[in-house]
């Protein structure tokens, strides 16, 4: 089954750190960008981070510059957004993403084809 599965969302308070996960099973990891976006109630899902199938680049929306890593273990099918010094406004929905966009759309959600389930992150303020 080709899926992928996100893990490691919850409560923190502003100024903390989580670490999310997406474990994806199914399609050969390695061959594919693997993307992170948000969705906050009411508003549009939007773009966080996209690793590229190596590894070896990696791209941020200006609002997490700096305070987002995303990194992936291609060995272990995983994909990792370290995210520290949390904001009220980072409160939403993340999910993972897989796909080929070329590098001018990685931020574009209709290049990824493969998304996990969602994951709820709250930062309270």
């Amino acid at each position: 089954q080709v899926q992928l599965v996100e893990s490691g969302g919850g409560l923190v308070q502003t100024g903390g750190s989580l670490r999310l996960s997406c474990a994806a099973s199914g399609r050969t990891f390695s061959r594919y960008a693997m993307g992170w976006f948000r969705q906050a109630p009411g508003k549009e899902r939007e773009f966080v981070a996209v690793i590229t199938w190596s590894g070896g680049n990696t791209y941020y929306a200006d609002s997490v510059k700096g305070r987002f890593t995303s990194s992936r273990d291609n060995a272990k099918r995983t994909v990792y957004l370290q995210m520290n010094s949390l904001k009220a406004e980072d409160t939403a929905v993340y999910y993972c993403a897989s796909g080929n966009p070329p590098v001018q759309a990685m931020s574009v959600t209709s290049w990824y084809d493969l998304w996990g389930q969602g994951t709820q992150v709250t930062v309270s303020s």
